[in-house]
């Protein structure tokens, strides 16, 4: 099998994956704030953590998956200010801060059910690690990295002479900045929170804690540094995230951790998702810009399509969500689903030797940096391949979707609805492609046209939406 080589945003560059030890791999992936429903842009980036775990686990390693729930912390401003995202929700909701984190933490795995992203080894609340984060504040102050004014205790990123190298920020740019603008009560302007103070004001939060400075909450970045180690180890193999990520939260991550721990690197390999767009844009609650897995479901998108959409991108390419794109993928996906359910019926074998040639064409794929749209390309080579027969197929097709997880194996239980008027004329259409009578071929087209159906003819073959 080839070496697993995967692009850590640390150095920028790809790297041969050599994991810390010979047990599980650590692997830690920033979940969700749960004050929302989880739009598609957000579940690009689980799905994206879902298939570096599968690849892992194609490659023969155990992973040690942890992923958080954040349901504090999290404030409406990144750069600490503004209201916690849980409270607002709350009263935007009529429930408490408890009752919104509970229901769209379930909503938000009922959604990674549906497109088969693989549960973690564990879930962590960030309510429930709040003596851990306690903890390690009170190590960075011991050590004389934080400091503490009216607003809360602050890291003092001055005192980090390697802060920002992950995102490569241009910290005199940002001092300069805020010269212009300031920063209320912070020594730098890029300090952040560990532990928010109670409001002077006296208006008391649903979620406060006790803590050595005085009643408060912690700080968005500090709950991922805390659960991670505690679970994962002071030092690690992967961290997963979006890009949005990387020049805040990730930054922040690796500043505290490495400081309260005494190590570095604290994680060895970094991977970032890349955005998701509507309409040149990316996807945004705090934009308006939301598409969600039940809004194309309601406009008979499967929401495994959607999977099949995303693994057509490599993972650090930008995409755009459009209505041509997602019904290009439902076509493509459907007839997989089709051809899977032929396949797995079908006795036929004939090719055997041929089968490792493709496998490790799909091996290599997966092996430079999670290569999913070369990988796709392999899968449908093997399907349309006339030296497989449907059994070598078959086992092919199976053995690569434990990396796809597009529930190929259960197929006559997924394949979605598709109009068999439609269908039937397509097929006819073809027929009379196969038999060059391209006069009756153009008059189907014809009229599917004037139905409204767009046909696309494609490498993996004919894609059809309405238009």
């Amino acid at each position: 099998m080839s070496e697993l080589m995967l692009y850590n945003t640390l150095t920028r560059r790809k790297e041969r994956f050599e994991p810390l030890g010979p047990g599980a791999v650590g692997m830690y992936s920033c979940g969700p704030t749960v004050y929302s429903h989880q739009h598609l842009g957000n579940m690009r980036a689980y799905v994206f953590a879902d298939l570096v775990k599968r690849v892992l686990g194609y490659f023969g390693h155990d992973v040690n998956h942890i992923v958080n729930i954040t349901d504090v912390g999290h404030l409406t401003d990144d750069a600490d200010a503004g209201e916690d995202k849980m409270e607002e929700a709350a009263r935007r909701e009529g429930m408490t801060a408890w009752e919104v984190a509970a229901k769209w933490t379930a909503v938000f795995e009922e959604d990674l059910k549906r497109l088969h992203v693989l549960e973690p080894s564990r879930w962590c609340k960030a309510t429930d690690h709040i003596p851990e984060q306690i903890e390690m504040i009170a190590t960075l102050e011991a050590k004389g990295f934080t400091y503490t004014n009216r607003d809360g205790v602050y890291f003092d990123t001055s005192k980090e002479p390697h802060y920002g190298e992950l995102a490569r920020l241009d910290l005199e740019s940002q001092e300069t900045q805020e010269r212009i603008e300031g920063v209320g009560d912070k020594r730098n302007p890029s300090d952040f929170a560990l532990w928010k103070l109670s409001k002077a004001d006296g208006n008391k939060r649903q979620m406060e804690w006790e803590s050595p400075w005085g009643n408060g909450f912690p700080g968005w970045h500090i709950e991922c540094s805390a659960m991670s180690s505690k679970y994962l180890g002071e030092t690690f193999d992967i961290h997963t995230g979006g890009v949005d990520h990387i020049p805040v939260h990730h930054t922040n991550e690796i500043a505290q951790s490495e400081n309260a721990f005494g190590v570095r690197p604290w994680v060895r390999y970094w991977l970032h998702g890349a955005w998701l767009m509507f309409d040149n844009e990316k996807m945004s609650k705090s934009k308006g810009t939301t598409v969600t897995l039940d809004d194309i479901v309601e406009h008979g998108i499967d929401s495994l399509a959607y999977r099949y959409f995303l693994l057509t991108a490599h993972y650090r390419q930008q995409m755009s969500l459009s209505d041509a794109a997602l019904d290009g993928a439902q076509a493509s996906y459907q007839r997989l689903v089709r051809h899977a359910i032929e396949l797995r019926d079908s006795d036929e074998s004939q090719g055997a030797a041929a089968m490792e040639g493709f496998k490790s064409r799909f091996d290599r794929a997966l092996a430079d940096d999670l290569n999913t749209p070369q990988a796709l390309a392999v899968v449908w080579e093997a399907v349309r391949s006339n030296d497989l027969g449907a059994v070598e197929k078959w086992q092919l097709l199976s053995g690569f979707d434990v990396v796809l997880g597009l529930g190929l194996a259960d197929a006559n239980l997924l394949v979605p609805t598709i109009d068999a008027e439609i269908e039937a004329k397509i097929q006819e259409r073809e027929a009379a492609r196969a038999a060059k009578d391209y006069a009756r071929s153009d008059e189907i087209r014809d009229e599917l046209i004037a139905d409204g159906i767009v046909l696309e003819d494609t490498p993996e073959g004919v894609r059809w939406r309405r238009g």
